[in-house]
């Protein structure tokens, strides 16, 4: 039996005594990434069955774990973890640093638990404490899928408990073996002539031949889309099929915006108003194939809210990303990437932005669009190049790893915009 856990994550090993928890640990994971209640006790009172001290011990339990998770490794508990209140705190902790959690318990008989037990030399239990262990467990399993587990692993037998294999996926986030150079491009809202213009002047080289583009630049250089490829702009379909055909051919990367993320949702079927310039998007859709519709909802809807390139040297997200949410892949993540953190609205109704990017101190680079401003600046090591293309700015790349900047005027103001670009 195959079992896949996110390669970043909180797992939680439950089961009664003897019900073969830490042979599991010790044969899947690494002794570092395990993190044994018995241990802990053993690090108060010089012998892991003092009961007595078990309270100190998860208090010391706890604190590594927020260690760990606080710096994005890999956890493991080994501890029975058969009552609710005691996940709890641990569920608190992952939730806290934005990990997954995920169970794996082992349901096997009582009598082969209580057959084991006796057999362990250095902690035999009565069997009274098994019983109610067990009963304990029994219960808990029923309402485990309630309490906010990503996933829960139920193993029947020992047969089970030996022969399943741990497989580690990746998060979609990390593609930190990715090193460049890279081209990363500012929110380009449909309008197709000045991206081609700029990818031109950045060194690509354009071919559109059978309905499909090729690009291609001859140093092996890649884009990195920051998202809202859609809306306002007067050739949506176009970038939206050289964005797709790029990605395809593994000559870019892009990540989700949310007006991409709006018109996902209304090309699904989902009742959403026709505003803030998703009514273009549907007109010039209306003139293509039923196909293509379908490729687009497949390309938008596999997208990462977020990247982390470079091992770890350079974050791309479409609003931006604070430190501790970078590498990770919760509902809080997604929405921070997507919209920001809005803390108040305008009396004209507009929303009022946490300017993370002023308390920034990552070691991280952060390349972000969303809000446009009239020139990109760097501050704390994070820029955005949203620079108002469809407004009449520019289109704006920022070449990685040499930082420059490249960009191309408007050549129309092709959507006016409520409020005046940030400067």
């Amino acid at each position: 039996m195959q079992i896949k856990i996110p390669e970043l994550s909180l797992v939680l090993l439950i089961g009664v005594s003897s019900s073969g928890k830490s042979t599991f640990a010790k044969k899947h994971f690494k002794k570092t990434e395990v993190l044994s209640s018995d241990y802990c006790r053993a690090m108060i009172a010089d012998d892991e069955t003092d009961q007595s001290v078990t309270k100190e011990a998860f208090v010391i339990l706890h604190s590594i774990v927020a260690k760990r998770l606080a710096i994005g490794k890999l956890t493991i508990i080994d501890a029975t973890n058969i009552q609710a209140k005691a996940r709890s705190s641990l569920l608190y902790l992952a939730r806290k640093y934005h990990i997954a959690p995920v169970a794996i318990a082992f349901d096997l008989p009582n009598e082969l638990c209580q057959e084991r037990s006796q057999q362990r030399s250095n902690r035999n239990l009565d069997s009274t404490i098994i019983n109610q262990q067990y009963d304990n467990f029994k219960r808990s399993l029923r309402n485990m899928k309630h309490e906010g587990f990503k996933q829960i692993t139920v193993l029947n037998s020992a047969a089970e408990v030996d022969n399943s294999e741990i497989k580690l996926i990746p998060l979609a986030c990390n593609m930190q073996h990715e090193t460049g150079p890279f081209d990363i491009i500012g929110d380009i809202h449909g309008c197709f002539d000045e991206l081609v213009v700029l990818l031109e002047q950045l060194g690509y080289q354009i071919q559109f031949s059978a309905s499909k583009y090729t690009v291609i630049h001859p140093q092996g250089r890649k884009v990195i889309f920051l998202g809202d490829l859609v809306d306002r702009g007067p050739k949506i379909p176009q970038v939206l099929q050289l964005v797709m055909d790029m990605v395809i051919t593994g000559n870019a990367f892009c990540i989700k915006g949310n007006h991409d993320v709006k018109l996902l949702r209304k090309l699904k079927g989902h009742n959403v108003k026709l505003v803030h310039g998703l009514e273009e998007s549907i007109n010039q859709l209306e003139n293509t194939s039923e196909n293509f519709h379908k490729q687009v909802i497949k390309f938008i809807n596999n997208l990462a809210e977020h990247y982390l390139f470079d091992a770890g040297k350079l974050v791309v997200a479409h609003a931006g990303l604070t430190e501790e949410l970078q590498g990770r892949e919760t509902g809080k993540v997604y929405e921070f990437a997507l919209y920001g953190k809005v803390i108040g609205r305008e009396e004209s109704g507009f929303p009022i932005r946490y300017n993370w990017a002023n308390d920034y101190n990552g070691s991280a680079t952060v390349v972000y669009g969303h809000t446009p401003v009239a020139d990109s600046k760097w501050v704390n090591n994070t820029i955005c190049i949203d620079t108002g293309c469809v407004f009449g700015g520019k289109l704006t790349a920022l070449r990685y790893p040499e930082k420059e900047l490249v960009s191309i005027t408007a050549k129309h103001i092709y959507y006016n915009s409520i409020k005046p670009l940030l400067h």
